[in-house]
C-alpha cells in the first residue's frame, strides 16, 4: 500500500479532495490530509502544512499552481516518490524542480488511476 499525502485535502464532499481521500482509504492506502481547512475526511484530520512526514509514497494535488509555490519546499523536503498533478493542478515549473530532485512527477487523475489498478 502508497501512504499518500493529500494536499488540498477539505471536509467538503463534493469536492475531488474530500473524493480521493474516501477511495484512498477504500482501497486501503494510508493518507495524510493537509490542507487550510478544518476537520477531517475519512477518519483523518486534517493537518495544517508544515510538520514534514518521512515515509509517503504519493502525494497528490488539489491546489492550483498559483497556491502550488507555497508547497514547493514542503513537497521536496517530504521525498515522495511520486507527485499526482490531478487535472487542474499541471505545473512545469513544479514538475522540473521534482525531476531535480528525483522525484517522478505524473499528470493523473488519482481517482481513476485507483479505480483502473494503475495507482
Amino acid at each position: 500500500m502508497k501512504k499518500t499525502l493529500i494536499i488540498g485535502a477539505t471536509p467538503n464532499p463534493s469536492r475531488y479532495a474530500y473524493k480521493a481521500a474516501q477511495m484512498l482509504t477504500r482501497y486501503q492506502h494510508e493518507i495524510v490530509n493537509v490542507g487550510v481547512k478544518t476537520g477531517e475526511v475519512a477518519g483523518v484530520t486534517i493537518e495544517k502544512p508544515g510538520a514534514i512526514h518521512d515515509d509517503i509514497d504519493t502525494v497528490t494535488l488539489y491546489i492550483g499552481p498559483a497556491i502550488q509555490k507555497d508547497y514547493h519546499d514542503y513537497i521536496i523536503d517530504t521525498k515522495p516518490k511520486r507527485v499526482i498533478f490531478n487535472p487542474g493542478t499541471e505545473n512545469y515549473e513544479l514538475e522540473k524542480l521534482l525531476d531535480q530532485h528525483g522525484i517522478e512527477p505524473v499528470r493523473a487523475c488519482t481517482l481513476v488511476m485507483l479505480s483502473t489498478g494503475q495507482y
